[in-house]
């Protein structure tokens, strides 16, 4: 019989004009009032930021600001993080914006309390604790970082990306309001969604995964498959974002008791090396990975065919599998996603380190199909090539 464990603890507030609700949420969960609200220059400059803040201290809360917040965030700036919530003598912490805001968020807790560098408790030096309350508030349809247990760091000097994992480090509230993913550029909302595809892809098919995730991830490929050109083309378009922003939270507790795989190892080895945005550079890998793991999980992968609705059932799992390749292909034409060799600064002569760095990647583990150094260097030259099925 099938044993397994699941486990989220993150109170979820989902909805148009859920963020206005967000004093009240903080406030029932024992917050404290002095709060660092954790977001990017970008936000700041939008101002969303600003409303976020004005609606805290409306009601009541003081707010410190931190807006050092860098895509694929460093070490430094969550260790700068930890000493400013110290010395404010914050109580917790709102983090507004993508992925990014919300990892710097939950590794700030964690070092305000319990002090060290993320690189002590991603190798193990340090035993996790219990950490400051954290509350997210995305504005981007992507991580799903606001109900998983783990934050994705950049160590600076190596530029290897570092995984801290442990179930403190699930955030105890989530505010999702779509209106708030409204402004975000076409490039991000297509970026980010396909980084929500790829979390419920590969937390469905890991090695790692269980029903609860799969039932998550089947409802979250459905829901970002059919939404995410809609968004993309139309941002104003509230079902749409709707949709997205539901698709990415149920794939955040998909993958989030599960794992991600190989087409993250690789995304997280440009992200270090080359600061690429994590959604783009997860897009350029999820065709030739998937190619590679469905040709030895066939029937596994005609289910998520079926789940994205890009085959029926009476179609054979080769048919369906050779349908859902064809399907993705066209999807990410779309969504305009450029191939792996128009990315910036990317340049095959660093294959090596590349292949390396997704080798070292702990969720090369939970990859549905054995990885190898060669069989990373045939997906390098297939995502290099631009090939499509």
């Amino acid at each position: 019989m099938t044993s397994f464990e699941y486990a989220c603890s993150t109170r979820i507030d989902f909805g148009v004009g859920a963020v206005n609700r967000l004093p009240e949420n903080l406030t029932s969960a024992g917050f404290g009032r002095r709060i660092m609200l954790v977001t990017d220059p970008g936000l700041v400059t939008a101002g969303i930021a600003a409303r976020v803040t004005d609606l805290l201290e409306a009601n009541g809360f003081s707010v410190t600001l931190f807006d050092l917040v860098k895509p694929n965030p460093r070490d430094s700036d969550c260790l700068e993080g930890a000493a400013k919530f110290r010395s404010r003598w914050c109580d917790a912490l709102v983090a507004v914006g993508g992925g990014s805001a919300m990892d710097t968020a939950k590794t700030i807790a964690l070092l305000a309390r319990h002090g060290g560098t993320p690189q002590q408790y991603a190798d193990g030096e340090l035993s996790y604790g219990e950490v400051a309350p954290v509350a997210c508030v995305p504005t981007t349809a992507g991580t799903g970082s606001e109900v998983t247990r783990s934050a994705v760091i950049t160590e600076e000097k190596t530029h290897r990306k570092m995984t801290l994992k442990h179930e403190w480090l699930r955030p105890q509230l989530a505010v999702l309001d779509p209106v708030l993913t409204r402004t975000v550029p076409k490039t991000i909302t297509a970026a980010t969604g396909v980084d929500a595809l790829v979390h419920a892809i590969e937390g469905y098919t890991c090695k790692r995964t269980q029903p609860i995730s799969q039932a998550f991830g089947a409802q979250a490929m459905s829901l970002i498959y059919r939404a995410l050109p809609t968004a993309y083309e139309n941002p104003d378009d509230i079902e749409a974002r709707s949709d997205m922003l539901l698709g990415s939270l149920l794939a955040g507790l998909c993958f989030g008791s599960a794992d991600v795989a190989s087409v993250h190892c690789l995304a997280e080895a440009l992200g270090g090396l080359y600061d690429t945005p994590h959604g783009l550079a997860n897009a350029v890998f999820l065709l030739p990975v998937l190619k590679y793991n469905a040709s030895e999980n066939v029937a596994l992968h005609a289910q998520v065919a079926r789940h994205m609705g890009v085959a029926s059932d009476s179609d054979s799992p080769d048919e369906a599998v050779s349908q859902m390749l064809l399907a993705l292909s066209e999807w990410l034409q779309k969504l305009d996603i450029p191939p792996l060799s128009e990315l910036p600064n990317v340049s095959r002569s660093d294959e090596a380190r590349i292949i390396e760095l997704a080798m070292a990647n702990s969720s090369t583990q939970s990859n549905v199909r054995e990885m190898s150094v060669e069989s990373y260097r045939a997906i390098l030259e297939e995502a290099f090539a631009g090939s499509h099925p």
